[in-house]
Protein backbone atom coordinates (compact mmCIF):
# COMPACT_ATOMS: atom_id res chain seq x y z
CA UNK A 1 0.00 0.00 0.00
CA UNK A 2 2.90 2.57 1.10
CA UNK A 3 4.68 1.50 -2.28
CA UNK A 4 1.91 2.26 -4.19
CA UNK A 5 0.99 5.52 -2.77
CA UNK A 6 4.83 6.61 -3.16
CA UNK A 7 4.25 6.24 -6.86
CA UNK A 8 1.09 8.41 -7.43
CA UNK A 9 2.29 11.12 -5.01
CA UNK A 10 5.93 10.18 -7.36
CA UNK A 11 3.87 10.35 -10.25
CA UNK A 12 1.55 13.64 -9.58
CA UNK A 13 4.71 15.52 -9.20
CA UNK A 14 6.47 14.96 -12.01
CA UNK A 15 3.62 15.55 -13.90
CA UNK A 16 3.26 19.05 -12.22
CA UNK A 17 7.06 19.67 -12.78
CA UNK A 18 6.84 19.06 -16.57
CA UNK A 19 6.27 22.15 -18.50
CA UNK A 20 2.84 22.35 -20.46
CA UNK A 21 3.28 22.05 -24.13
CA UNK A 22 1.11 24.34 -26.12
CA UNK A 23 3.25 25.06 -29.44
CA UNK A 24 1.69 23.04 -32.05
CA UNK A 25 4.92 21.44 -33.53
CA UNK A 26 5.24 18.46 -35.37
CA UNK A 27 3.57 14.61 -34.87
CA UNK A 28 6.15 12.84 -32.09
CA UNK A 29 7.10 16.46 -31.06
CA UNK A 30 6.93 17.44 -26.75
CA UNK A 31 3.08 17.38 -25.67
CA UNK A 32 1.32 17.70 -22.40
CA UNK A 33 -0.29 14.27 -21.27
CA UNK A 34 -3.36 13.87 -21.34
CA UNK A 35 -3.63 12.43 -17.73
CA UNK A 36 -2.04 15.48 -16.23
CA UNK A 37 -4.88 17.31 -18.07
CA UNK A 38 -7.58 14.78 -16.16
CA UNK A 39 -5.80 15.09 -13.32
CA UNK A 40 -7.44 12.32 -10.12
CA UNK A 41 -10.20 14.65 -9.03
CA UNK A 42 -13.18 15.35 -10.74
CA UNK A 43 -12.08 18.73 -12.79
CA UNK A 44 -8.93 19.13 -14.68
CA UNK A 45 -6.11 21.22 -12.45
CA UNK A 46 -5.23 23.14 -15.44
CA UNK A 47 -8.45 24.05 -16.74
CA UNK A 48 -7.95 27.60 -19.24
CA UNK A 49 -4.58 26.55 -20.19
CA UNK A 50 -3.41 26.45 -24.17
CA UNK A 51 -2.03 22.77 -24.27
CA UNK A 52 -1.18 20.06 -27.42
CA UNK A 53 -1.97 16.50 -26.87
CA UNK A 54 -1.17 13.76 -29.26
CA UNK A 55 -3.97 10.64 -29.18
CA UNK A 56 -5.81 7.98 -31.12
CA UNK A 57 -9.15 8.86 -31.77
CA UNK A 58 -11.25 6.46 -30.60
CA UNK A 59 -15.03 7.51 -31.09
CA UNK A 60 -15.94 10.13 -33.72
CA UNK A 61 -19.44 11.97 -32.57
CA UNK A 62 -19.20 14.75 -35.25
CA UNK A 63 -21.97 13.64 -37.65
CA UNK A 64 -24.99 14.87 -37.71
CA UNK A 65 -26.77 15.00 -34.70
CA UNK A 66 -24.01 14.15 -32.47
CA UNK A 67 -21.99 15.62 -29.83
CA UNK A 68 -19.54 17.89 -32.54
CA UNK A 69 -16.36 16.73 -31.63
CA UNK A 70 -14.56 13.25 -30.99
CA UNK A 71 -12.91 11.20 -28.20
CA UNK A 72 -9.45 11.15 -28.03
CA UNK A 73 -7.40 8.71 -25.92
CA UNK A 74 -3.70 7.82 -25.41
CA UNK A 75 -1.70 4.83 -26.88
CA UNK A 76 -1.52 2.11 -24.05
CA UNK A 77 2.22 2.56 -24.40
CA UNK A 78 1.97 6.88 -23.25
CA UNK A 79 -0.24 5.89 -20.33
CA UNK A 80 1.17 7.42 -16.83
CA UNK A 81 0.27 4.18 -15.29
CA UNK A 82 -1.71 5.92 -12.82
CA UNK A 83 -5.10 4.11 -12.20
CA UNK A 84 -6.86 7.53 -10.40
CA UNK A 85 -6.10 9.56 -13.75
CA UNK A 86 -7.87 9.57 -16.97
CA UNK A 87 -6.27 8.76 -20.23
CA UNK A 88 -8.62 10.13 -22.39
CA UNK A 89 -10.73 13.67 -23.29
CA UNK A 90 -13.26 15.04 -25.58
CA UNK A 91 -12.48 17.28 -27.97
CA UNK A 92 -14.88 19.97 -29.06
CA UNK A 93 -14.33 21.05 -32.50
CA UNK A 94 -16.38 21.33 -36.39
CA UNK A 95 -12.68 20.45 -37.61
CA UNK A 96 -13.25 17.25 -40.17
CA UNK A 97 -9.94 15.78 -40.30
CA UNK A 98 -9.14 11.96 -38.65
CA UNK A 99 -11.44 8.66 -38.84
CA UNK A 100 -11.49 6.18 -36.33
CA UNK A 101 -8.10 4.68 -35.07
CA UNK A 102 -5.97 7.68 -36.44
CA UNK A 103 -3.48 9.45 -34.18
CA UNK A 104 -3.95 13.26 -33.94
CA UNK A 105 -2.08 15.83 -32.47
CA UNK A 106 -4.40 18.47 -31.36
CA UNK A 107 -3.68 22.09 -29.49
CA UNK A 108 -6.64 23.99 -27.62
CA UNK A 109 -8.08 25.24 -24.59
CA UNK A 110 -8.65 22.89 -21.81
CA UNK A 111 -12.33 23.29 -20.62
CA UNK A 112 -15.03 21.86 -17.88
CA UNK A 113 -18.34 21.47 -19.98
CA UNK A 114 -21.07 20.27 -17.22
CA UNK A 115 -18.41 17.95 -15.84
CA UNK A 116 -16.94 16.96 -18.55
CA UNK A 117 -13.21 17.14 -19.30
CA UNK A 118 -12.59 18.28 -22.82
CA UNK A 119 -10.55 20.39 -25.39
CA UNK A 120 -12.08 23.13 -26.87
CA UNK A 121 -11.29 26.52 -29.29
CA UNK A 122 -9.12 23.90 -31.12
CA UNK A 123 -5.98 25.86 -32.84
CA UNK A 124 -4.51 22.94 -34.89
CA UNK A 125 -5.49 19.12 -36.23
CA UNK A 126 -2.76 17.07 -37.50
CA UNK A 127 -3.22 13.71 -38.77
CA UNK A 128 -0.02 11.63 -37.81
CA UNK A 129 -0.76 8.68 -39.10
CA UNK A 130 -2.89 5.11 -38.23
CA UNK A 131 -2.40 3.31 -34.95
CA UNK A 132 -3.94 1.03 -32.86
CA UNK A 133 -6.85 1.68 -30.59
CA UNK A 134 -6.22 1.49 -26.95
CA UNK A 135 -7.50 -1.52 -25.21
CA UNK A 136 -10.69 -1.19 -23.59
CA UNK A 137 -10.83 -1.10 -19.69
CA UNK A 138 -12.74 -3.54 -17.95
CA UNK A 139 -15.39 -1.59 -15.91
CA UNK A 140 -17.55 -3.24 -13.44
CA UNK A 141 -20.52 -0.86 -12.49
CA UNK A 142 -19.87 0.68 -9.24
CA UNK A 143 -19.02 4.44 -7.99
CA UNK A 144 -18.95 7.69 -9.40
CA UNK A 145 -14.84 7.50 -8.61
CA UNK A 146 -14.23 4.77 -10.04
CA UNK A 147 -15.93 6.25 -13.40
CA UNK A 148 -14.35 9.41 -12.96
CA UNK A 149 -10.88 8.27 -13.44
CA UNK A 150 -12.13 6.54 -16.75
CA UNK A 151 -14.13 9.38 -17.85
CA UNK A 152 -13.62 9.49 -21.97
CA UNK A 153 -11.78 6.29 -22.17
CA UNK A 154 -12.74 3.13 -23.77
CA UNK A 155 -14.63 0.68 -21.58
CA UNK A 156 -16.01 -3.05 -21.36
CA UNK A 157 -18.32 -3.58 -18.92
CA UNK A 158 -18.48 -7.91 -18.94
CA UNK A 159 -20.98 -8.18 -16.91
CA UNK A 160 -25.08 -8.14 -17.98
CA UNK A 161 -26.78 -5.16 -16.95
CA UNK A 162 -30.81 -4.40 -15.95
CA UNK A 163 -32.72 -2.27 -17.47
CA UNK A 164 -34.10 -0.05 -14.85
CA UNK A 165 -35.40 3.39 -16.51
CA UNK A 166 -36.55 3.70 -20.46
CA UNK A 167 -38.70 6.96 -19.47
CA UNK A 168 -36.12 8.83 -22.08
CA UNK A 169 -35.27 5.82 -24.39
CA UNK A 170 -37.25 8.32 -27.42
CA UNK A 171 -36.87 10.79 -26.43
CA UNK A 172 -32.72 11.18 -26.27
CA UNK A 173 -32.18 7.48 -27.39
CA UNK A 174 -31.57 6.59 -23.39
CA UNK A 175 -31.41 3.24 -21.36
CA UNK A 176 -30.81 3.44 -17.90
CA UNK A 177 -28.73 0.37 -16.78
CA UNK A 178 -27.65 -1.22 -13.57
CA UNK A 179 -25.95 -4.45 -12.15
CA UNK A 180 -29.64 -5.55 -10.88
CA UNK A 181 -33.15 -3.72 -10.75
CA UNK A 182 -34.51 -1.72 -8.13
CA UNK A 183 -37.02 -1.26 -5.54
CA UNK A 184 -38.52 1.98 -3.74
CA UNK A 185 -37.06 1.97 -0.71
CA UNK A 186 -40.67 2.26 1.10
CA UNK A 187 -41.56 -0.63 -0.45
CA UNK A 188 -39.69 -2.31 2.13
CA UNK A 189 -38.27 -0.24 4.91
CA UNK A 190 -40.48 1.56 6.64
CA UNK A 191 -40.17 5.99 6.56
CA UNK A 192 -37.28 7.40 7.67
CA UNK A 193 -33.13 8.32 7.01
CA UNK A 194 -32.60 4.80 5.59
CA UNK A 195 -35.23 4.97 3.16
CA UNK A 196 -34.74 8.60 2.10
CA UNK A 197 -31.29 7.24 0.65
CA UNK A 198 -32.22 7.45 -2.99
CA UNK A 199 -29.16 5.66 -4.55
CA UNK A 200 -26.69 2.52 -3.50
CA UNK A 201 -23.54 3.36 -2.36
CA UNK A 202 -21.63 0.54 -3.88
CA UNK A 203 -23.42 0.67 -7.67
CA UNK A 204 -24.36 3.86 -9.30
CA UNK A 205 -26.56 3.13 -12.57
CA UNK A 206 -24.70 3.75 -15.91
CA UNK A 207 -26.61 5.05 -19.34
CA UNK A 208 -26.92 3.13 -22.46
CA UNK A 209 -26.44 6.21 -24.90
CA UNK A 210 -27.00 6.40 -28.81
CA UNK A 211 -23.73 8.36 -29.10
CA UNK A 212 -25.56 11.64 -30.44
CA UNK A 213 -27.20 14.70 -28.69
CA UNK A 214 -30.21 14.83 -31.14
CA UNK A 215 -33.87 15.35 -29.59
CA UNK A 216 -36.66 12.74 -30.29
CA UNK A 217 -34.61 10.34 -32.49
CA UNK A 218 -36.05 8.09 -35.13
CA UNK A 219 -35.81 5.45 -35.84
CA UNK A 220 -35.28 4.64 -31.72
CA UNK A 221 -32.20 3.07 -31.22
CA UNK A 222 -33.03 0.57 -29.14
CA UNK A 223 -34.02 -2.23 -29.18
CA UNK A 224 -31.92 -2.62 -32.56
CA UNK A 225 -34.38 -3.68 -34.56
CA UNK A 226 -35.91 -0.55 -33.84
CA UNK A 227 -38.63 0.13 -31.33
CA UNK A 228 -42.44 -0.51 -32.02
CA UNK A 229 -45.79 -2.09 -31.21
CA UNK A 230 -44.21 -5.83 -31.08
CA UNK A 231 -40.52 -4.57 -30.53
CA UNK A 232 -39.83 -3.14 -26.82
CA UNK A 233 -37.56 -2.59 -24.57
CA UNK A 234 -39.28 -3.45 -20.89
CA UNK A 235 -37.68 -2.25 -17.78
CA UNK A 236 -36.24 -5.44 -15.89
CA UNK A 237 -34.86 -6.58 -19.44
CA UNK A 238 -31.11 -7.50 -19.95
CA UNK A 239 -28.10 -5.88 -21.97
CA UNK A 240 -24.73 -7.78 -22.48
CA UNK A 241 -21.83 -6.80 -24.45
CA UNK A 242 -21.64 -3.14 -23.59
CA UNK A 243 -18.44 -1.69 -25.23
CA UNK A 244 -18.05 2.05 -25.95
CA UNK A 245 -16.86 5.76 -24.76
CA UNK A 246 -17.27 6.06 -20.82
CA UNK A 247 -18.59 9.57 -20.89
CA UNK A 248 -20.51 12.04 -18.45
CA UNK A 249 -23.27 13.92 -20.29
CA UNK A 250 -26.19 16.40 -18.48
CA UNK A 251 -25.29 14.67 -14.64
CA UNK A 252 -24.97 11.00 -16.33
CA UNK A 253 -22.15 8.81 -16.56
CA UNK A 254 -22.84 6.93 -20.26
CA UNK A 255 -21.50 4.63 -22.54
CA UNK A 256 -21.10 5.90 -26.19
CA UNK A 257 -21.46 2.48 -27.81
CA UNK A 258 -19.09 1.46 -30.28
CA UNK A 259 -20.77 -1.36 -31.25
CA UNK A 260 -24.39 -2.71 -30.62
CA UNK A 261 -25.02 -4.43 -27.40
CA UNK A 262 -27.06 -7.72 -26.83
CA UNK A 263 -30.73 -7.32 -26.04
CA UNK A 264 -32.62 -10.19 -23.98
CA UNK A 265 -35.89 -10.10 -23.29
CA UNK A 266 -35.70 -11.54 -19.63
CA UNK A 267 -39.20 -9.39 -18.40
CA UNK A 268 -41.35 -10.42 -21.44
CA UNK A 269 -44.79 -9.71 -21.69
CA UNK A 270 -47.42 -12.08 -20.08
CA UNK A 271 -50.30 -13.00 -20.64
CA UNK A 272 -53.45 -11.80 -18.84
CA UNK A 273 -54.26 -14.17 -15.29
CA UNK A 274 -56.81 -16.51 -16.30
CA UNK A 275 -60.15 -16.11 -14.11
CA UNK A 276 -60.65 -18.95 -11.60
CA UNK A 277 -63.74 -20.19 -11.66
CA UNK A 278 -67.54 -18.15 -11.45
CA UNK A 279 -67.74 -19.69 -7.67
CA UNK A 280 -65.17 -17.15 -7.32
CA UNK A 281 -65.66 -12.87 -7.44
CA UNK A 282 -62.50 -10.84 -9.35
CA UNK A 283 -62.16 -6.87 -8.69
CA UNK A 284 -59.28 -5.37 -10.69
CA UNK A 285 -57.94 -1.91 -9.91
CA UNK A 286 -56.65 0.58 -12.31
CA UNK A 287 -55.72 4.30 -12.64
CA UNK A 288 -57.14 5.31 -16.31
CA UNK A 289 -53.94 7.52 -16.56
CA UNK A 290 -56.62 10.62 -17.28
CA UNK A 291 -59.45 8.89 -19.66
CA UNK A 292 -60.93 12.54 -21.06
CA UNK A 293 -63.48 11.70 -23.50
CA UNK A 294 -64.06 15.14 -24.75
CA UNK A 295 -67.77 16.84 -24.83
CA UNK A 296 -68.49 12.60 -25.41
CA UNK A 297 -69.76 13.81 -29.41
CA UNK A 298 -66.24 13.77 -31.16
CA UNK A 299 -65.50 17.83 -29.54
CA UNK A 300 -63.72 19.64 -27.15
CA UNK A 301 -60.30 18.43 -27.50
CA UNK A 302 -57.79 18.53 -26.77
CA UNK A 303 -58.93 17.91 -23.46
CA UNK A 304 -57.57 19.36 -20.21
CA UNK A 305 -55.38 16.27 -18.93
CA UNK A 306 -55.83 13.33 -21.44
CA UNK A 307 -56.46 13.18 -25.14
CA UNK A 308 -55.10 16.37 -27.28
CA UNK A 309 -57.86 14.76 -30.29
CA UNK A 310 -60.69 12.37 -30.82
CA UNK A 311 -58.25 9.56 -32.77
CA UNK A 312 -56.12 9.86 -29.56
CA UNK A 313 -58.87 9.39 -27.27
CA UNK A 314 -60.33 6.38 -29.69
CA UNK A 315 -56.64 5.08 -28.87
CA UNK A 316 -56.45 5.72 -25.33
CA UNK A 317 -59.70 3.96 -24.80
CA UNK A 318 -59.04 0.53 -26.96
CA UNK A 319 -56.32 0.16 -25.14
CA UNK A 320 -57.74 0.68 -21.67
CA UNK A 321 -60.86 -1.49 -22.49
CA UNK A 322 -58.17 -4.55 -23.47
CA UNK A 323 -56.35 -4.06 -20.39
CA UNK A 324 -59.69 -4.07 -18.75
CA UNK A 325 -61.50 -6.97 -20.03
CA UNK A 326 -58.68 -9.32 -21.22
CA UNK A 327 -58.53 -10.59 -17.05
CA UNK A 328 -61.81 -10.99 -17.43
CA UNK A 329 -62.91 -9.25 -13.81
CA UNK A 330 -66.50 -8.82 -12.95
CA UNK A 331 -65.68 -5.69 -10.85
CA UNK A 332 -63.55 -2.93 -11.80
CA UNK A 333 -62.29 -0.15 -9.49
CA UNK A 334 -60.90 2.62 -11.94
CA UNK A 335 -59.62 6.26 -10.80
CA UNK A 336 -58.21 9.03 -12.96
CA UNK A 337 -61.72 9.10 -15.04
CA UNK A 338 -63.11 11.95 -15.83
CA UNK A 339 -65.53 13.79 -13.38
CA UNK A 340 -68.13 14.64 -15.70
CA UNK A 341 -71.70 13.56 -14.74
CA UNK A 342 -73.42 10.78 -15.54
CA UNK A 343 -75.06 11.66 -19.13
CA UNK A 344 -74.81 9.39 -22.05
CA UNK A 345 -72.31 11.44 -23.29
CA UNK A 346 -70.26 11.55 -19.77
CA UNK A 347 -66.76 10.05 -20.01
CA UNK A 348 -68.41 7.33 -17.17
CA UNK A 349 -71.10 6.38 -20.01
CA UNK A 350 -68.99 5.96 -22.94
CA UNK A 351 -66.36 3.45 -21.08
CA UNK A 352 -69.49 1.47 -20.13
CA UNK A 353 -70.40 1.40 -23.97
CA UNK A 354 -67.20 0.27 -24.51
CA UNK A 355 -66.54 -2.53 -21.97
CA UNK A 356 -69.97 -4.22 -23.50
CA UNK A 357 -73.25 -4.57 -22.89
CA UNK A 358 -73.36 -6.72 -19.74
CA UNK A 359 -71.38 -3.71 -18.32
CA UNK A 360 -72.97 -1.23 -15.43
CA UNK A 361 -71.69 1.81 -13.08
CA UNK A 362 -72.26 2.99 -9.69
CA UNK A 363 -73.60 6.40 -10.25
CA UNK A 364 -73.54 8.99 -7.01
CA UNK A 365 -74.60 12.33 -8.51
CA UNK A 366 -73.72 15.18 -6.76
CA UNK A 367 -71.25 13.73 -4.37
CA UNK A 368 -68.05 13.30 -6.68
CA UNK A 369 -66.15 16.33 -5.57
CA UNK A 370 -64.48 19.24 -7.23
CA UNK A 371 -61.34 17.78 -8.62
CA UNK A 372 -61.49 17.39 -12.67
CA UNK A 373 -60.98 13.37 -11.82
CA UNK A 374 -62.62 10.87 -10.02
CA UNK A 375 -62.89 7.13 -9.17
CA UNK A 376 -65.78 5.01 -9.94
CA UNK A 377 -66.67 1.03 -9.72
CA UNK A 378 -68.24 -0.82 -13.10
CA UNK A 379 -69.64 -3.95 -13.10
CA UNK A 380 -70.85 -6.64 -14.65
CA UNK A 381 -74.66 -7.30 -14.49
CA UNK A 382 -74.87 -10.36 -15.55
CA UNK A 383 -72.94 -11.91 -12.64
CA UNK A 384 -72.81 -9.18 -9.94
CA UNK A 385 -75.58 -7.33 -8.05
CA UNK A 386 -75.30 -4.51 -5.76
CA UNK A 387 -76.17 -4.61 -2.70
CA UNK A 388 -77.94 -1.66 -0.87
CA UNK A 389 -77.10 2.19 -1.80
CA UNK A 390 -73.97 3.32 -2.75
CA UNK A 391 -71.83 6.15 -0.59
CA UNK A 392 -69.28 9.08 -0.52
CA UNK A 393 -67.00 10.09 1.50
CA UNK A 394 -67.50 13.80 1.34
CA UNK A 395 -66.84 14.91 4.59
CA UNK A 396 -63.43 15.99 5.86
CA UNK A 397 -60.68 16.12 4.86
CA UNK A 398 -62.44 15.62 1.26
CA UNK A 399 -65.29 18.22 2.01
CA UNK A 400 -62.98 20.83 -0.19
CA UNK A 401 -60.41 19.05 -1.61
CA UNK A 402 -59.40 15.57 -3.37
CA UNK A 403 -61.42 13.14 -4.65
CA UNK A 404 -63.94 11.37 -2.60
CA UNK A 405 -63.72 7.91 -1.99
CA UNK A 406 -66.71 5.55 -3.29
CA UNK A 407 -68.48 2.10 -1.57
CA UNK A 408 -70.52 -0.20 -2.66
CA UNK A 409 -71.43 -3.73 -1.74
CA UNK A 410 -71.84 -6.25 -4.49
CA UNK A 411 -72.57 -10.11 -3.96
CA UNK A 412 -72.06 -12.54 -7.11
CA UNK A 413 -75.57 -13.37 -8.75
CA UNK A 414 -75.96 -17.29 -7.80
CA UNK A 415 -74.69 -16.34 -4.39
CA UNK A 416 -75.78 -14.95 -0.66
CA UNK A 417 -72.65 -13.28 0.85
CA UNK A 418 -71.47 -9.79 -0.15
CA UNK A 419 -68.12 -7.70 0.33
CA UNK A 420 -68.05 -3.95 0.19
CA UNK A 421 -65.74 -2.57 -2.42
CA UNK A 422 -64.08 1.22 -1.67
CA UNK A 423 -61.89 2.65 -4.27
CA UNK A 424 -60.29 5.63 -3.32
CA UNK A 425 -57.77 8.05 -4.57
CA UNK A 426 -55.19 9.68 -2.34
CA UNK A 427 -53.11 12.92 -3.04
CA UNK A 428 -50.24 12.72 -5.34
CA UNK A 429 -46.73 12.82 -4.01
CA UNK A 430 -46.00 16.07 -6.16
CA UNK A 431 -44.99 19.26 -4.21
CA UNK A 432 -46.67 21.45 -5.97
CA UNK A 433 -48.54 23.95 -3.13
CA UNK A 434 -46.67 21.54 -0.14
CA UNK A 435 -46.61 23.64 3.03
CA UNK A 436 -45.50 22.81 6.59
CA UNK A 437 -46.26 19.17 7.20
CA UNK A 438 -47.04 18.07 4.34
CA UNK A 439 -43.28 18.97 2.75
CA UNK A 440 -40.59 16.17 1.55
CA UNK A 441 -39.36 15.02 5.22
CA UNK A 442 -37.00 13.28 3.63
CA UNK A 443 -38.20 9.92 4.44
CA UNK A 444 -38.87 8.26 1.22
CA UNK A 445 -42.72 9.53 1.17
CA UNK A 446 -42.25 12.70 -0.38
CA UNK A 447 -44.62 15.11 -0.52
CA UNK A 448 -48.40 15.11 1.24
CA UNK A 449 -47.64 11.90 3.39
CA UNK A 450 -49.15 13.53 6.03
CA UNK A 451 -52.50 14.36 4.23
CA UNK A 452 -52.41 10.80 3.54
CA UNK A 453 -52.25 9.31 6.31
CA UNK A 454 -55.05 12.03 7.61
CA UNK A 455 -57.18 10.78 4.62
CA UNK A 456 -56.53 7.01 5.40
CA UNK A 457 -57.97 7.26 8.75
CA UNK A 458 -60.80 9.36 8.09
CA UNK A 459 -62.03 6.25 5.42
CA UNK A 460 -60.79 3.94 8.37
CA UNK A 461 -63.00 5.74 10.22
CA UNK A 462 -65.64 6.41 7.79
CA UNK A 463 -66.37 2.57 7.26
CA UNK A 464 -66.81 1.87 10.52
CA UNK A 465 -69.85 3.69 10.50
CA UNK A 466 -71.19 2.82 7.10
CA UNK A 467 -74.15 0.38 7.50
CA UNK A 468 -73.43 -3.56 7.10
CA UNK A 469 -75.79 -5.89 5.31
CA UNK A 470 -76.78 -9.16 5.54
CA UNK A 471 -73.56 -12.22 4.38
CA UNK A 472 -71.31 -9.08 4.66
CA UNK A 473 -68.00 -10.90 4.03
CA UNK A 474 -65.79 -7.80 4.71
CA UNK A 475 -64.85 -4.52 3.08
CA UNK A 476 -61.77 -4.17 0.28
CA UNK A 477 -60.07 -0.80 0.15
CA UNK A 478 -58.63 -1.25 -3.36
CA UNK A 479 -57.45 1.78 -5.72
CA UNK A 480 -54.14 4.22 -5.98
CA UNK A 481 -52.97 5.55 -2.77
CA UNK A 482 -50.19 6.93 -4.01
CA UNK A 483 -48.36 5.53 -1.03
CA UNK A 484 -45.93 2.98 -1.47
CA UNK A 485 -46.47 -0.26 1.05
CA UNK A 486 -44.42 0.38 4.14
CA UNK A 487 -45.73 3.90 3.95
CA UNK A 488 -47.61 5.49 6.96
CA UNK A 489 -51.05 5.81 4.83
CA UNK A 490 -50.75 1.93 4.91
CA UNK A 491 -49.78 1.58 8.24
CA UNK A 492 -52.44 3.43 9.58
CA UNK A 493 -54.86 1.01 7.52
CA UNK A 494 -52.74 -1.76 8.71
CA UNK A 495 -53.54 -0.78 12.14
CA UNK A 496 -57.35 -0.64 11.44
CA UNK A 497 -57.42 -4.29 10.28
CA UNK A 498 -56.90 -3.83 6.84
CA UNK A 499 -54.32 -6.43 4.72
CA UNK A 500 -52.33 -5.38 1.22
CA UNK A 501 -53.12 -8.73 -0.19
CA UNK A 502 -50.45 -8.31 -3.24
CA UNK A 503 -47.63 -7.83 -0.29
CA UNK A 504 -49.49 -10.95 1.27
CA UNK A 505 -49.28 -12.91 -1.17
CA UNK A 506 -46.05 -11.87 -2.85
CA UNK A 507 -43.96 -9.54 -0.36
CA UNK A 508 -41.15 -7.33 -1.69
CA UNK A 509 -37.27 -6.90 -0.28
CA UNK A 510 -34.32 -4.75 -1.55
CA UNK A 511 -34.09 -7.33 -3.80
CA UNK A 512 -36.60 -8.92 -5.18
CA UNK A 513 -40.09 -7.45 -5.77
CA UNK A 514 -42.31 -9.69 -8.63
CA UNK A 515 -45.20 -7.44 -8.19
CA UNK A 516 -45.65 -3.71 -8.29
CA UNK A 517 -47.93 -1.11 -9.75
CA UNK A 518 -45.40 1.71 -10.36
CA UNK A 519 -41.56 2.83 -11.82
CA UNK A 520 -40.04 5.79 -11.16
CA UNK A 521 -36.66 7.00 -11.63
CA UNK A 522 -35.21 3.82 -12.07
CA UNK A 523 -36.94 2.15 -9.04
CA UNK A 524 -40.03 0.03 -8.94
CA UNK A 525 -43.04 -0.81 -6.34
CA UNK A 526 -46.69 -0.14 -5.66
CA UNK A 527 -49.21 2.68 -5.19
CA UNK A 528 -51.85 1.04 -5.65
CA UNK A 529 -52.93 -1.49 -3.14
CA UNK A 530 -56.30 -3.88 -2.53
CA UNK A 531 -56.55 -4.08 1.42
CA UNK A 532 -58.91 -6.79 2.53
CA UNK A 533 -60.35 -6.44 6.26
CA UNK A 534 -59.88 -9.11 8.86
CA UNK A 535 -62.62 -11.21 7.77
CA UNK A 536 -62.82 -10.54 3.99
CA UNK A 537 -58.65 -11.69 3.45
CA UNK A 538 -59.35 -15.30 4.79
CA UNK A 539 -61.50 -15.57 1.16
CA UNK A 540 -58.73 -14.28 -0.68
CA UNK A 541 -57.57 -16.65 -3.15
CA UNK A 542 -54.74 -14.89 -4.92
CA UNK A 543 -53.76 -11.40 -5.47
CA UNK A 544 -51.40 -10.29 -7.88
CA UNK A 545 -50.50 -7.52 -10.46
CA UNK A 546 -50.29 -7.82 -14.25
CA UNK A 547 -47.63 -5.77 -15.65
CA UNK A 548 -48.61 -3.89 -18.63
CA UNK A 549 -48.23 -0.94 -18.19
CA UNK A 550 -45.02 0.49 -15.74
CA UNK A 551 -42.54 -1.21 -17.45
CA UNK A 552 -42.92 -0.44 -21.23
CA UNK A 553 -41.27 2.42 -22.89
CA UNK A 554 -43.59 5.26 -22.13
CA UNK A 555 -43.02 6.03 -25.92
CA UNK A 556 -45.23 3.21 -26.43
CA UNK A 557 -48.49 5.05 -25.11
CA UNK A 558 -51.26 6.09 -27.36
CA UNK A 559 -49.85 10.00 -27.12
CA UNK A 560 -46.86 9.56 -28.96
CA UNK A 561 -45.51 8.62 -32.74
CA UNK A 562 -44.27 5.10 -31.92
CA UNK A 563 -47.27 2.97 -32.12
CA UNK A 564 -50.22 4.95 -32.87
CA UNK A 565 -52.55 1.77 -33.81
CA UNK A 566 -51.91 -0.29 -31.21
CA UNK A 567 -55.03 -1.69 -29.70
CA UNK A 568 -53.31 -4.02 -27.04
CA UNK A 569 -53.09 -3.67 -23.23
CA UNK A 570 -49.37 -2.83 -23.50
CA UNK A 571 -48.82 0.91 -22.14
CA UNK A 572 -52.51 1.73 -21.90
CA UNK A 573 -51.79 3.60 -19.08
CA UNK A 574 -47.98 4.53 -16.16
CA UNK A 575 -49.60 1.87 -13.52
CA UNK A 576 -50.38 -1.95 -13.76
CA UNK A 577 -53.76 -3.17 -12.57
CA UNK A 578 -53.79 -5.20 -9.18
CA UNK A 579 -56.32 -8.14 -9.39
CA UNK A 580 -57.70 -9.58 -6.41
CA UNK A 581 -59.92 -13.15 -6.32
CA UNK A 582 -62.02 -13.80 -3.60
CA UNK A 583 -63.92 -16.68 -3.23
CA UNK A 584 -67.31 -16.05 -1.89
Amino acid sequence: MKSSALFITTTLVLSLLTPLSSAAGSCGDATTAIARIQGEGDQSPITGHTVTVEGILSLDARENGGFRGFYLQQADDETDGNPATSEALFVYTRRQQGTLGQRLRVTGEVREFHGLTELVNIRELTVCGPEALPEPVILEPATADTYESLENMRVAIPTPLTVIDNYNLARYGELTLATGDRVIATEYLPPGPSAGKSDSPTSRPITLDDGRGKRDPRPVPWPPEGLGTDHTVRTGDTVRKVRGVLDFRFGQWRVQPESTPEFLSTNAREPAPEHPGRSVLRVMTLNLANLFNGDGRGGDFPTPRGATSESAYRQQQARLVSALTAPDPDILAVSELENDGYGEHSAAATLAQALGPQWRYIRTPGKDGNDAIRTLLYYRQDRVVPVGNAARLTGAPFHNAGRPPLAQAFRLRNGKASIRVVVPHLKSKSCRGATGADRDQGDGQGCYAHRRTLAAGAIADWLDQLPGHENMAGTLITGDFNSYTRETPLQRLRERGYTSMVAHFHPCTAGHCPHYTYRYKGRKGSLDHALASAGLAGRVVNAVTWRINADEPRALGYQYDIAPNSVGPWRSSDHNPVIVDIRL
